[in-house]
């Protein structure tokens, strides 16, 4: 069939034909129209005649004639529609009430309130009220279901913070586990690595690749994936850091699941001598940090109690208070060059990724001079994880941040990054990164709010090296737009938000992305009930 519509738009014709899905065609003058955007037209349409009706039915109040057409409906709005400017026939009253203020006493109990617009407009039909009364309860039942809304968003958004931030049992257990047979069985005290490869933690020959974590399941599926995809295993020197708890059961790991050929180093902050040596700036802006999110903050609790502020800012001052924004782990790679002095390039990999191809080839890649090696974030297929940019994370209401930088600049992700260690020697980047960090503090948080990004975005301004997009898929811990086809075609994916795949609250759909490198079949997994789903 085919659908006319007349250049006035006054006059709709279906024309019989072979089928709608296949010959449907929208024509206004010259132009014809995908069925796709008739259909789109035809639910505006929809929209459209539900507000005439809702028009209509303030007319019926107080007398007036009841219209049912688009001409009628320019009637209506103001002050231009259609071509047409007109005053409205909608009794001032309606407006004077929508204008008042709510308070919350006059918000009538749940129960004598319409659920839903057909009960409403059947109520409107059955009581036919004046418009005052009109007005009174349509107020009444827009602002009662909004507030009912935004209390089950805060909830939701407190129920995912808490289960984020807490440590599955499961992941507990194996800590306990791994812990003890560190203190009872000698083989999985094993030095990591040997003495004989231990020149290679220096050859700049190798690959070197950088994890740090505080979570033994995590570290051991980037480490597999790495490892699995390798072409030359044998040149591949993986060094993860971690701290003083977690040193001995991420140790017994590696040493009872060795990743022969390549070379594994475990090693916990305070075997740095760097990091034991007079002040540390990591532990003091960690300490300070602290204390002023415990301040300014007041907790989880007085969040979301806090009735005048929107949702979506409830559930950044919720993300806020994360663990990992004030994890050691999450800021200790703005030290690599002191951390490795004698090495030259390393790739720095997040806990919450999982490798998907060789990663050999990013050594080949020319720096020109650059420090860091990233994915951009503000352009791509997906708007929603591919938009991001300066303005996404700091405050640019700010002076301090108004006046020097470009709000609309691109931003770019931490994950799956290349470090030129030797370009960055050269450079003030760290004292940077700690200077915004010092004024962030002085400002009650008032820069920035979330994690180690925006001082990141700040202390590279300049220093950064686009890398394909293919190097980094992002956003499969905070959407589940992803399709498994794209996310199976990216070298690197990243689990980067709440929704980690270790967690319950992680999509089914992509989970099994991050658990096909775990054996299921190993006595530490199966004793501690780690299961696939």
């Amino acid at each position: 069939m085919q659908l006319h519509i007349s250049p006035s738009l006054r006059h709709v014709t279906v024309l019989p034909g072979k089928g709608f899905r296949e010959f449907i065609k929208v024509k206004i003058g010259s132009r014809r129209l995908s069925y796709s955007m008739v259909i789109y037209s035809l639910l505006l349409l929809t929209f459209l005649l539900r507000f005439v009706f809702v028009l209509t039915a303030v007319d019926t109040i107080d007398g007036e004639t009841k219209c049912s057409t688009l001409g009628c409906l320019g009637r209506k709005l103001r002050p231009r529609i259609l071509g047409r400017r007109l005053e409205s026939t909608v009794p001032e009253v309606i407006y004077q009430v929508l204008e008042e203020p709510v308070y919350e006493d006059e918000i009538q109990s749940g129960l004598e309130i319409p659920q839903t617009l057909e009960d409403f407009i059947a109520e409107m039909k059955d009581e036919r009220p004046d418009a005052k009364t009109f007005a009174i309860k349509l107020k009444s039942m827009v602002t009662f279901l909004e507030k009912r809304t935004r209390t089950a968003k805060i909830q939701e958004y407190l129920y995912r913070h808490v289960a984020s931030s807490s440590i599955p049992k499961q992941l507990h257990c194996l800590t306990l586990r791994l812990a003890n047979e560190h203190s009872t069985n000698a083989n999985a005290r094993f030095q990591l690595p040997s003495a004989e490869l231990i020149p290679a933690l220096v050859d700049n020959s190798f690959f070197h690749f950088v994890l740090a974590s505080d979570n033994v399941l995590a570290a051991s599926v980037v480490a597999s994936s790495l490892i699995h995809h390798s072409l030359h295993p044998e040149k591949v020197v993986l060094h993860i850091i971690t701290d003083r708890k977690t040193y001995a059961p991420m140790q017994a790991w590696f040493s009872l699941h060795p990743l022969t050929p390549a070379i594994t180093e475990v090693k916990a902050l305070h075997h740095f001598d760097w990091f034991t040596k007079g002040k540390v700036p990591v532990l003091e802006a960690m300490e300070k940090d602290q204390k002023v999110r415990s301040q300014f903050r007041g907790g989880s609790s007085a969040i979301v109690t806090n009735n005048t502020e929107k949702p979506n800012i409830v559930a950044a001052k919720l993300q806020a208070l994360s663990p990992k924004y004030n994890s050691l782990m999450n800021h200790i790679r703005i030290h690599l060059p002191e951390l490795f002095p004698s090495l030259h390039k390393i790739v720095f990999l997040d806990d919450d990724i999982v490798v998907q191809t060789d990663l050999a080839p990013l050594w080949d890649i020319n720096m020109n001079g650059k420090v860091n090696g990233a994915v951009e974030t503000c352009r791509g297929e997906d708007k929603f994880v591919m938009s991001k940019r300066f303005k996404s994370y700091l405050n640019f209401s700010h002076p301090l941040i108004s006046k020097n930088f470009n709000p609309n600049q691109c931003a770019w992700a931490y994950g799956m990054n290349i470090f030129d260690l030797e370009a960055w020697r050269r450079t003030n980047i760290s004292q940077t990164y700690y200077y915004w960090i010092e004024e962030n503090l002085k400002s009650d948080l008032s820069l920035w709010q979330l994690g180690t990004l925006p001082p990141g975005l700040i202390a590279f301004h300049g220093h950064v090296h686009v890398i394909d997009p293919f190097w980094h898929m992002l956003g499969l811990g905070y959407q589940d737009n992803t399709t498994i086809a794209d996310a199976e075609s990216a070298g690197v994916i990243h689990f980067n938000g709440r929704a980690k795949p270790w967690l319950d609250i992680a999509f089914p759909q992509l989970r099994p992305l991050w658990t096909k490198y775990l054996d299921f079949s190993d006595r530490f997994i199966k004793s501690c009930h780690i299961r696939a789903s």
